[in-house]
């Protein structure tokens, strides 16, 4: 197989939030989609070394940002180059707000977001697949 031919997939760009035991966290993501319209439902694959999937795990709540095209490279710094274990990523930033779920979602650089519930998880390997509820 010419796996080269992966790089042809069309892929978004979102930042994952979430919450857990007060800890706000978020990290960046290529992999949503709609998987249920009845229910709604979503899935997202997150790599088990990302801070973010343990928070995802233990609270069975996040948030997906669907980025601009316009979203600027700091958000991707910001979000992909530095890990919630050494780095607080809410603390710099004034302005978020929280959805429903208590899960903050960003205020800019976003066309929508996902507030998600998780009902059932899928061992990939080095990652981890969330099927959620959209709430």
């Amino acid at each position: 197989m010419d796996t080269r031919a992966l790089f042809n997939v069309s892929y978004g760009l979102y930042v994952l939030t979430t919450n857990y035991d007060g800890i706000d966290n978020g990290c960046i993501i290529n992999t949503m989609q709609q998987v249920t319209s009845e229910p709604c439902r979503l899935s997202i694959v997150v790599n088990k070394k990302n801070h973010t999937h343990d928070l995802i795990i233990d609270s069975c709540v996040f948030n997906v940002n669907v980025l601009t095209k316009e979203t600027p490279f700091s958000v991707f710094q910001h979000f992909g180059f530095q890990s919630g274990k050494n780095v607080r990523k809410f603390d710099p930033l004034t302005q978020h707000n929280r959805s429903a779920n208590n899960v903050i979602y960003l205020q800019n650089h976003i066309n929508s977001y996902f507030s998600c519930r998780t009902v059932k998880t899928i061992d990939l390997g080095t990652h981890t697949m969330f099927i959620a509820d959209i709430i």
